[in-house]
């Protein structure tokens, strides 16, 4: 079962069209497969950020959270799915969530395996060759919107150009979920700094 998901998420990435097409009309994929992709890719952040090599690291690896690459993984990850699915709901997108999930999950397969081998790959270069290191990050990020594209055309079953504005959109309504989100947090913190003042007022009164 897991080297015929695992043997699916390479199908996916290497052939796309055909890779999600099955997946939302043929039942291949499982969300805890690109779940574990997602693990994945925390992973090989962590690798990256704490292994590179120093002629390209240049993190204070005293100062690295491990916890900090978790979010700033799956944070983004839950946010586009979420933002994604919002916006396809109103414009006629035949995907579900967890098809959105799935599909976003896969996409970020590149990413991760590309990661470990940027990581061994900056152990043994030289300063002048150091522009392969970071020719890798921009093959990861292209593969991923590559992906991500594809999958979001096949997933709802849109035309090119709707997939287009549709992740332009998903992108603006991730921008607005974050406004909204650092605005509610920021009046429970004013909340919570108001009671806790009548709090102390009243401690010191009695």
């Amino acid at each position: 079962m897991v080297k015929e998901q695992l043997g699916f998420a390479f199908y996916v990435i290497f052939h796309p069209f055909k890779g999600f097409w099955d997946m939302k009309y043929e039942g291949q994929g499982r969300t805890s497969a690109a779940l574990s992709v997602l693990a994945l890719l925390v992973i090989a952040v962590i690798v990256k950020m704490q292994f590179a090599g120093f002629l390209v690291n240049g993190n204070k690896l005293d100062e690295l959270n491990s916890m900090d690459q978790l979010r700033n993984v799956v944070l983004p990850f839950f946010l586009w799915c979420v933002a994604n699915w919002s916006t396809t709901t109103l414009m006629e997108g035949e995907g579900k969530f967890v098809e959105i999930i799935r599909a976003v999950g896969y996409a970020l397969l590149p990413m991760a395996l590309l990661y470990f081998v940027q990581t061994a790959f900056s152990n043994i270069v030289t300063l002048q060759e150091s522009a392969f290191y970071y020719f890798f990050d921009g093959l990861a990020v292209a593969w991923i919107v590559w992906l991500l594209f594809i999958g979001t055309m096949t997933v709802h079953q849109y035309s090119v150009s709707k997939t287009i504005v549709t992740m332009g959109l998903s992108l603006i309504v991730c921008g607005i979920i974050i406004f909204i989100g650092m605005l509610f947090f920021n009046l429970l913190q004013q909340m919570f700094g108001f009671v806790y003042t009548i709090y102390r007022e009243l401690a010191f009164r009695s």
